[in-house]
């Protein structure tokens, strides 16, 4: 009986903790207005990115569908931000290519960042010694090329899909997921929690994933958030050249590509999605730099 009480208050403490927890992070984070609305920013994106059979006012026309009667329309009351040369309703595509963009940022970090992470690790561990410099020379040759570049050039090589512009801009990006964490392990290896670990005989991989990456995730974290938008500027400059998402398929690079062509007089082609990857660009980057000042301030 007097475990189950027992057992019970230590849930309750550990819900309370936790809860505490949460409230001094979201006062440190609101702190910062703009990021507050980097956040709200972030919350739209992913709604319509989820949800967007049941926002887009013309679902049907994110795939291949024609309507030459209402083509290239200026925006009206009908069809808010226009139409396209095929009579497809912009804001609907628009709606339609947050979920590419997202997918597009969320699977090159999740590939990138724990690659980088694992060579950045092993490489500040083991810092001074022969794996170390090989695996940093490796790092330095990808960085010493431009990521665009880069990406266009596998890109070239690839089939143009969305997944495989996906893995283009991974080949480059985990390079400087790896340059930060060698900085910040290297700096730790010789805290004396590490020293004493190792005199107790933890192994290797305890040391380098239960004591030095914990101190690592402030700089993790904060460099995944401020990369998404990069990431989905990136993919959105491919899909402009062409090597990414095809058509039918809705994507933002590939609007402002087809849309530039008919300027000035079909501007809503061009000016509206370009806005699009604007506010996807902005919120992550301001909900990026308020998580950043968030860590930040918890350390100090």
């Amino acid at each position: 009986m007097n475990t189950d009480v027992s057992v019970s208050k230590i849930k309750i403490n550990s819900a309370s903790a936790w809860w505490n927890s949460v409230k001094r992070n979201w006062y440190m984070f609101s702190r910062n207005k703009i990021s507050v609305v980097g956040l709200v920013g972030v919350i739209l994106v992913v709604l319509i990115a989820i949800l967007p059979q049941y926002i887009a006012p013309f679902p049907e026309h994110a795939a291949a569908f024609t309507n030459f009667g209402d083509a290239n329309l200026p925006p009206n009351s009908e069809y808010l931000l226009g139409t396209d040369s095929t009579g497809r309703d912009v804001l609907s595509r628009i709606i339609f290519s947050f979920r590419g963009a997202l997918t597009m940022g969320v699977g090159v970090i999740l590939i990138a960042a724990p690659i980088g992470v694992i060579m950045g690790l092993f490489a500040g561990y083991f810092s001074g010694r022969f794996i170390s410099s090989v695996i940093m020379r490796i790092v330095d040759i990808f960085l010493s090329l431009p990521s665009l570049v880069l990406a266009l050039a596998v890109s070239a090589i690839l089939s143009p899909t969305l997944f495989n512009s996906m893995m283009a801009i991974t080949v480059s990006w985990w390079a400087w997921y790896a340059r930060l964490v060698y900085g910040t392990a290297s700096s730790v290896r010789n805290e004396y929690y590490v020293k004493s670990a190792e005199l107790l005989g933890a192994s290797r991989a305890h040391i380098i994933f239960r004591e030095i990456l914990p101190n690592c995730w402030s700089v993790i974290l904060t460099k995944m958030t401020l990369d998404m938008g990069v990431v989905i500027l990136m993919g959105a400059s491919l899909s402009f050249v062409g090597l990414g998402a095809q058509p039918p398929q809705p994507d933002l690079g590939t609007m402002v590509s087809e849309g530039y062509k008919l300027l000035p007089n079909s501007w809503w082609l061009t000016i509206f999605p370009a806005a699009a990857i604007m506010l996807i660009v902005l919120s992550f980057n301001l909900f990026g730099d308020g998580i950043g000042d968030m860590l930040k301030t918890k350390e100090e």
